[in-house]
C-alpha cells in the first residue's frame, strides 16, 4: 500500500515567475464531474528549468494548460510574471500567450509550405511587428538553436530534430517570460531527443523552461522535477 503525500512548495513571492495557490480544475462531464486538479500550490522562479511528470491521467496536462493560459482554473489563484491571470477572459489569455509564453509541441506544428524563417516569424506577425524587425529577430532565434544557415529551407527538407529546433526558435522569437514544452522529444529517437534537451539546458537561466514529459530520463536532466499524482503535487510515496 502506498500513500501519496501532497507537496506544498514554499512561496517565492518576490522571485517567482509562476505562482499557483489552491488551484483546482473540475470538468463537467454530464452527470459526473471530473476533478483533474485538487488544490495545487506551486512556485517556479525566473530562469528555472523544471519538468512536470506523472502517470497518464494524473493531471499534468491540465496543469500545463493552466500554466500555459490555454485554460483557466475552476478555483484558486495563478500569477504569471506578476499578473493575476486566473480570471482573465479568453481574449486576454490569448494576449498573454502571444506576449509572454512560447510553446514547443511534440508534433512541431510547422507550416509545411513556408520557409523555416517564415515559420519562426509567425508569432511576430500576429504581434504586428514590421517586416524587417520580424526577419532580424527570427534569424537571431534560429542562430540560437544552431540553424543559422538554413533560413530558406522548408520543414520537409529538415530532419525531425532540426524541425524541433525550428519550433524552439519560434517559441523564443517573442522573448517570452516562459517557454512551455509539451513532450518535445516524443517524436524523436533517443540521441536526437538528448540533443534537444541539450538546447534547453543551454537556454536555462536565460529562459524559464517548463517541460512536460513522461520520460524519467528526460526529467532527470531538468533542474527540478514536479511530480503530480491524482491532481496533487507529491514529494513521493510512503511504503506501508
Amino acid at each position: 500500500m502506498s500513500v501519496a503525500i501532497q507537496y506544498i512548495e514554499e512561496p517565492m513571492a518576490e522571485k517567482a515567475l509562476i505562482q499557483l495557490e489552491g488551484v483546482t480544475k473540475v470538468y463537467d462531464a454530464g452527470e459526473n464531474e471530473v476533478q483533474a486538479l485538487a488544490g495545487v500550490d506551486c512556485a517556479i522562479a525566473q530562469g528555472e528549468f523544471v519538468s512536470i511528470i506523472g502517470p497518464s491521467g494524473s493531471g499534468k496536462s491540465t496543469l500545463m494548460h493552466i500554466i500555459g493560459c490555454l485554460d483557466s482554473p475552476t478555483e484558486g489563484k495563478y500569477w504569471l510574471d506578476g499578473e493575476d491571470v486566473a480570471t482573465l477572459s479568453a481574449r486576454q489569455l490569448a494576449r498573454i500567450r502571444n506576449q509572454k509564453i512560447g510553446f514547443v509541441f511534440q508534433t512541431f506544428n510547422l507550416l509545411p509550405r513556408a520557409t523555416i524563417l517564415k515559420n519562426v516569424e509567425l508569432p511576430l506577425l500576429y504581434a504586428g511587428l514590421p517586416r524587417d524587425e520580424r526577419r532580424d529577430r527570427a534569424r537571431a532565434a534560429l542562430d540560437r538553436v544552431g540553424l543559422g544557415n538554413r533560413y530558406k529551407n522548408r520543414p520537409n527538407e529538415l530532419s525531425g530534430g532540426q524541425r524541433q529546433r525550428v519550433a524552439i526558435a519560434r517559441a523564443l522569437v517573442n522573448n517570452p517570460s516562459l517557454v512551455l514544452a509539451d513532450e518535445p522529444t516524443g517524436n524523436l529517437d533517443q540521441k536526437t531527443g538528448s540533443e534537444i534537451i541539450d538546447i534547453f539546458e543551454n537556454l536555462a537561466g536565460e529562459e524559464t523552461i517548463i517541460l512536460v514529459t513522461h520520460d524519467p530520463t528526460i526529467a532527470s536532466r531538468t533542474g527540478r522535477r514536479i511530480k503530480i499524482v491524482d491532481g496533487l503535487i507529491v514529494t513521493g510515496e510512503l511504503e506501508a
